[in-house]
């Protein structure tokens, strides 16, 4: 015996929905976002010279689909290895030691990322 599924009405209200949020973040609002980001990370980094701590910055980006804000760390290794990262994830040393990780990243953003999603979350259901 088949089976039928039968599907009636469409998804307008769903794509209203969509668009909706796609819309609600512009650009400036995003820009605070990333500025404070940056001041966030940059004051949770564990400092020794104070480098990686001044080396965050964010970038935004608007591609047809898709509006992404990124927060990036400069500070190298002369291998090309990202500090913030290493400092986050832990790493060896060059004498076969372990420096062990910090979480500094997470704990730091996590408001952020509250305050966005609580800011969204209102304008979609207002």
């Amino acid at each position: 015996m088949p089976i039928t599924f039968v599907q009636r009405g469409n998804f307008s209200k769903t794509f209203k929905f969509f668009e909706k949020c796609k819309n609600l973040f512009n650009l400036g609002v995003l820009d605070a976002y990333g500025r404070e980001g940056v001041v966030a990370l940059s004051e949770a980094t564990p400092v020794r010279t104070g480098k990686t701590a001044a080396s965050w910055r964010y970038e935004i980006t608007n591609n047809k689909n898709e509006l992404k804000i990124e927060w990036l760390n400069d500070n190298m290794t002369k291998d090309g290895d990202c500090i913030a990262i290493l400092i986050q994830m832990g790493h060896g040393t060059a004498r076969g030691g372990y420096v062990q990780g910090r979480d500094y990243i997470n704990p730091a953003i996590q408001p952020l990322f509250d305050k966005i999603a609580d800011e969204l979350w209102k304008e979609v259901t207002e």
